[in-house]
């Protein structure tokens, strides 16, 4: 993707004078920039709630409500937790075509609860009520090597 020159003066700004400097200014280490990866999966309403508690000072509360949330959503008949494994961030793009797909296949809304673990190399992991769908590169390389390794039991021909 080229980056125009105003949008690259845009990243400059974004960088240095907000991060960067809120980071000084707090006197704590620089920002991980794995963070903004991850906070690029947000949605519009998990930024505006964790401003919501940033300005109220309740970013304390973030663990319980974190796990008061699952516990709501385990308990709602009408949507589906899906748990899809990746081994990068899934873009807005995928994340639909996933959640469109599953709730198609399901019958129901889901809710996606993504996971990124580089280790499975590709592909996805799906679990829903139970279930798992591996359809990861590794779970493929490990495909191909128990076959090969059964083909050729005698050893190399």
């Amino acid at each position: 993707m080229k980056i125009r020159p105003a949008d690259k003066q845009k990243i400059e700004e974004y960088a240095r004078r907000s991060l960067l400097a809120a980071a000084k200014g707090e006197g704590s280490a620089p920002l991980d920039p794995h963070q903004l990866r991850k906070a690029a999966m947000f949605t519009p309403e998990v930024f505006e709630t964790l401003g919501r508690m940033q300005r109220e000072t309740d970013l304390t509360l973030l663990s319980q409500l974190y796990d008061d949330l699952g516990t709501m959503l385990s308990n709602d008949e009408d949507a589906v937790a899906v748990k899809v494994t990746t081994a990068i961030p899934m873009d807005a793009e995928l994340r639909k075509a996933v959640r469109d797909k599953c709730s198609k296949d399901l019958g129901v809304p889901v809710y996606l609860i993504e996971v990124v673990e580089p280790k499975i190399l590709g592909g996805i992991i799906l679990e829903v009520n139970g279930r798992r769908r591996d359809a990861s590169v590794r779970a493929q390389l490990t495909n191909i090597r128990k076959s090969l390794s059964t083909s050729f039991s005698g050893g190399v021909e």
